[in-house]
This record gives structure tokens, sequence and C-alpha cells, in this order.
């Protein structure tokens, strides 16, 4: 694993944009430059390193430079911190947490609240259950709220419309922010509410000048009203927050959330074949491309990863999957949290199909290639090999489980 090159994309993309407050933390250290007179000269302070002993050591391999200087001013560099002592009022958002991390759904939720709180106001997240999320301080989380217990977990939308008015009684926030999402922000805004008597405006896409624009007319108009006090938004309602960090201070609740006699069940989830889910609706999608030589161990990998298929264009012609499978403008626009590319070198169309995915992580050979450039984290190598090293660990950690259960 140590040969695999791993990409930081958001780095390079604050090393590239010069109005970013990191932009010059991110620049690799000047070690040589053209004199007026055409010699090249270097810095001999630049180059090197402080030894155990506190000695100045001089670095003649290159492994000090480059890439390597990057990566630690990545991780030595901090956003600048955003305080509000005394918040004036509170902005709520209950984002959904699928998985237990917030989705790029909920960053642009908390983006749209921090446009809402401005200097004086606070934007306060509230968590159902246990998460593992550990970045709400940098997507813009100023007040942490965590309801905890059994009560929460599973689909029990009735007693997290309690505990949700427990938040409003205690806290009174300006303006209620939930996803309008299938993942459970819509019904969950809805019956909140109707609980509080609010009208909400729904599926709003911009908050501008007092006003929410949601969509309307089965997504073909547009319909302006003033800001209403509970909002359920649409994705990319905002930009989320990249510029500054938070507290994400934890707070709770004062008083106990009421418990209520719930009149829905949860049976658990319903195994569903992966192969069976809509390219649209699916939240792991693996696809391959013109780089896949290897098609059974293809469809052997995604069946041990529990990922729905998918497939670039020149795949799907050359006959290797169903034209139903087709990921990109062309074929299918999808948005799952995880989406594998494995041989795609990334043609616009696919790029653009795939704009709305999370995480995307790419197989390719060529470290140069588009897809590389747009994936969160890159593997480079042969796709034969690291299919199957993937289905051996997959086996592996399934083994290890069920020795675990016995």
């Amino acid at each position: 694993m140590s040969d695999i090159i791993r990409r930081d994309p958001r780095a390079e993309w604050i090393a590239r944009n010069r109005l970013h407050p990191l932009h010059a933390a991110m620049q690799p250290a000047q070690h040589s430059w053209m004199g007026p007179n055409g010699l090249i000269r270097k810095n001999p302070h630049g180059i090197g390193f402080i030894g155990p002993n506190g000695i100045k050591r001089i670095d003649r391999s290159g492994a000090q430079q480059g890439g390597a200087t990057k990566r630690s001013a990545a991780v030595e560099a901090q956003l600048p911190l955003h305080q509000v002592a005394a918040p004036a009022f509170y902005i709520s958002v209950v984002p959904d947490m699928v998985g237990g991390r917030l989705s790029s759904h909920d960053r642009d939720l908390l983006g749209l609240a921090h446009q809402l709180a401005g200097k004086d106001g606070a934007v306060l997240a509230v968590v159902f259950g246990e998460h593992k999320e550990n970045a709400f301080a940098t997507a813009g989380v100023d007040r942490l709220l965590v309801l905890e217990g059994d009560e929460f977990s599973g689909y029990a939308p009735e007693q997290r419309v309690q505990g949700l008015r427990a938040v409003d009684n205690q806290y009174s926030p300006r303006h209620w922010l939930l996803p309008d999402s299938r993942s459970g922000g819509g019904e969950l805004g809805r019956r909140f509410a109707a609980a509080l008597g609010e009208r909400p405006a729904t599926r709003v896409w911009q908050v501008k000048d007092q006003e929410c624009i949601g969509r309307a007319g089965a997504g073909l108009q547009d319909l302006a009203r003033p800001v209403a006090r509970l909002i359920l938004a649409a994705a990319e309602c905002a930009e989320p927050v990249s510029e500054t960090r938070h507290e994400a201070l934890p707070v709770e609740l004062s008083t106990a959330v009421a418990r209520s006699l719930s009149r829905i069940e949860d049976l658990g989830a319903v195994a569903v074949d992966p192969a069976a889910i809509p390219m649209a609706e699916a939240e792991f999608i693996f696809s391959g491309g013109n780089g896949v030589k290897d098609w059974g161990l293809f469809h052997r990998t995604a069946e041990a990863l529990g990922a729905t298929e998918g497939a670039s264009r020149v795949a799907v012609d050359d006959g290797f999957m169903a034209r139903d499978r087709q990921v990109g403008a062309s074929g299918t626009w999808v948005t799952a949290r995880v989406y594998v590319a494995v041989g795609i070198s990334g043609a616009i169309q696919h790029l653009q199909g795939i704009g709305a995915c999370d995480k995307v992580v790419a197989i390719n050979l060529d470290p140069g290639c588009d897809m590389i450039k747009r994936a969160d984290l890159s593997v480079i190598g042969e796709s034969a090999e690291i299919l199957q090293a993937l289905i051996d660990a997959v086996e592996a950690y399934r083994n290890e489980a069920k020795r675990d259960a016995a």
C-alpha cells in the first residue's frame, strides 16, 4: 500500500485559488530561482530539515520538496476561526446524516444557514443518535446538539419531532433548515411544520433579498415567497462553508425530551438486490470503463462490495454492460454517496453525470487522466490486481466478523 499514489484535491484547489486565505501556506518553498544575469541561484537555508539534535540537514534526494511540502502545509495550516461568543439568535439545521456523516446536501444546507446567521447569529446543528462525523467545525457548525437515546434510532419521526419541539422551546431559533430529501429530511420537516403550525417553504433552492425561491409546477416554475421560519431546502441551495473554521461547541437541552407512544414500529432495513436499484437512486456505484480487461472479476468485485454496477459509454458501446447502466450526460445522472470508477479516463460527459456524487474513487493506470483529477481518492495501478485485493480484503473482514460473532 505504500507505493499507492494518493492525492488531496482540496489542497490542490487551494493552491490554485489565489483568493483563498490558505493559498500562501499551500505554496512550496522556493529553493532556487534565476538571477538577473541568467544564473540559477539556490537558497541554502530553505533546502533541508531540522534533525533530531536540532542540526540543519541538507536533503539532496528531493524527498523533502515538491508534493511533500504541499501536504505538510495542508496539515499545518489552519482556517480562520469564526467565533460567536453570545449569539443574538440561532439558525437551527437538522442534517440527514446518512451513514452517520454529513452529505453534500447537508453541507449546502449549513452554507445557507451561515448566510442567514451573518455575524451576530450562530448555526445550531441538531443531530440524532451516534454519528461518525468529525468535520462539523469546517462545515460551519457553531453549536452542536446531539440528541442521544434509543428512541431516536431507526425510523422514529414522531419521537424526533418531539425532540425538535424541545429544542424549539429552549433556543427559539429564528429559522429552521432541513434538507428536502428522500433520506428523511423532507418527511421530518413536514411533520415538524404541522406540529408547530407553520407553513414551510419547500424545495427552496435560493434565499435572496428576504425571499425564498423554491421549485413549483413539477419543477418547471419558481415560486417566490417571504423567508419562512421553517425552510426545506434542495441540494445546491448555497455554497458550502470552506473558508472558515467554526467552534462546534457542544450544547445540551435543559429538560428531558418528552417520550410519546409511537404509532410506528420500525422493522429494520429490507435487503435489496443492488442490481435492482435504479442508477439515479443508488448510493454506492461501482462503474467500469475501457480500462477493465476482466469483466468477470469486475462483476465479482461489485457483488462482494454490495454495489450497484455502472459503466462508461465506451463499455456500453462495446457490449460489456447494458444501456441502462450507462453513467453520464448521455446516460444517467447519478447522485451516489460513493462512486468508484475503474478504468474510466473521465470524458466530459461522464464527469458531468457524476458531478453530484459525494465521494469519487478512481482506479486507473494513468495518473494524469481527468478522472484522477476529479477523484477524492485515487489508486494508480493495474485494475485486475486492485480488484482482487478488494475481494480478498472484504472476505477477510467478513470472516473476522463471523469469528467475533461466534
